[in-house]
């Protein structure tokens, strides 16, 4: 088993093959309908280099991404950050129909002789000059009130990924509850944000937590859009109860600032 294998070297893979039964498998060989809302892997390539970062953007341009497609795994985002620290990192956002769906791409993959011939630079990079440091995957459920990817404009854009930590599974929940049943993602829409996803975290790290993504045309657009989130009617009346203040519900907020890369499908 290669360190480095798309398809096998992440957390993601190993776990979803406990958890999925064969039966469920089956059932997605022909890409069966949709029923339910969309899972999410979200990938984080940590890099020493650019020539890491060529290799792993060459795989996904030319390997991964048509594989993933013709496996019914669509909209694949590939992003890197706007003021990277040193050498960027590369954040890869995979939309799967259901959870069974994910160990059919994966098998889907392995079989798949396109693209192990143009992935093998990747696929089989020697331990002498690996392709990345390492992978970082969660596997995220789509919120029901927002169960499907939104595919924004194809305009420039930066796009901010937001992470919110919370102390306990029942806090969590309850910070999941506030976007679903208390209209606090309707407000993220009405304002223009674009949305593209919100997940819970369900394999990963840092659980518990929850994950989303928003647009904008440029950092001062962004700053506009939060600062008119924050004087919202609507969001100073939800965020005022009590039960969903967020030094009950939320211990630690992360923000990330993307770039689309000229091949990404987000």
């Amino acid at each position: 088993m290669k360190r480095r294998s798309f398809v096998k070297s992440t957390l993601l893979s190993g776990a979803a093959a406990a958890v999925i039964p064969a039966t469920a498998v089956n059932a997605l060989a022909d890409n069966a309908p949709f029923k339910g809302g969309d899972y999410y892997e979200l990938r984080t390539y940590t890099l020493k280099s650019e020539a890491q970062q060529k290799l792993v953007e060459d795989y996904l341009q030319n390997a991964a991404i048509p594989a993933l497609n013709r496996a019914a795994a669509n909209h694949v985002g590939v992003f890197t950050e706007l003021k990277p620290d040193g050498q960027t990192k590369i954040y890869v956002l995979i939309t799967y129909s259901n959870l069974a769906h994910v160990g059919t791409v994966a098998d889907k993959l392995s079989k798949d002789a396109d693209y192990q011939a143009k992935g093998a630079a990747y696929l089989n990079a020697p331990a002498s000059a690996p392709a990345y440091e390492r992978i970082e995957s969660s596997l995220m459920k789509a919120f029901e009130h927002s169960p499907l990817i939104a595919v924004p404009p194809g305009t420039p854009r930066i796009f901010e990924l937001r992470q919110y930590q919370s102390a306990s599974e029942a806090a969590g929940k309850k910070k999941i509850e506030m976007f679903n049943d208390q209209g606090e993602i309707d407000i993220f829409k009405r304002l223009g944000f674009k949305p593209v996803f919100w997940g819970e975290t369900i394999i990963g790290a840092l659980r518990p937590n929850l994950t989303y993504m928003v647009t904008f045309d440029d950092l001062a657009a962004k700053d506009a859009h939060w600062k008119a989130f924050v004087g919202d009617a609507q969001w100073k009346k939800i965020s005022t109860v009590p039960d969903y203040a967020d030094a009950l519900l939320v211990n630690k907020i992360t923000s990330t600032l993307l770039v689309p890369t000229a091949y990404s499908q987000i």
